[in-house]
């Protein structure tokens, strides 16, 4: 690969965590909104949910977030909470939900992340 190849990719990274960064909850927020009752819902698939999840969370697959959301958040007020494997998906998702009239929804980012978030609402402090 030559050097303009390298600088375009380094681009492309750089844009993306720059937006990943701005679309993602700090841990401060997203503990506010833990003590107020958010759930926090898990956009990975279901086959990734079964494999491993965080206790109390809710698995709606991103393919599937617009058609139950419903069920889990009638309330397009309520403060929402995603999250899934690397921030991604979870980020499509606050955009969908937002196109849906949610107000409220944050992205949690990572399963990582959400971990922490979750444990430090909880005062664990443990790894599951």
């Amino acid at each position: 690969m030559n050097s303009i190849t390298w600088v375009v990719i380094a681009a492309i990274v750089v844009a993306f965590l720059v937006i990943k960064s701005l679309t993602q909850a700090s841990p401060a927020e997203a503990g506010e909104w833990l003590k107020k009752g958010a759930p926090v819902i898990d956009v990975r698939t279901e086959a990734e949910y079964r494999d491993q999840h965080l206790p109390g969370t809710i698995n709606i697959p991103l393919d599937r977030l617009r058609e139950e959301i419903g069920k889990y958040a009638p309330d397009k007020e309520k403060p929402l909470l995603l999250h899934c494997r690397s921030g991604a998906r979870s980020g499509r998702g606050v955009s969908a939900l937002k196109k849906l009239g949610y107000r409220n929804v944050l992205n949690l980012g990572s399963y990582g992340s959400a971990q922490k978030a979750l444990q430090a609402q909880s005062g664990s402090g443990k790894k599951d």
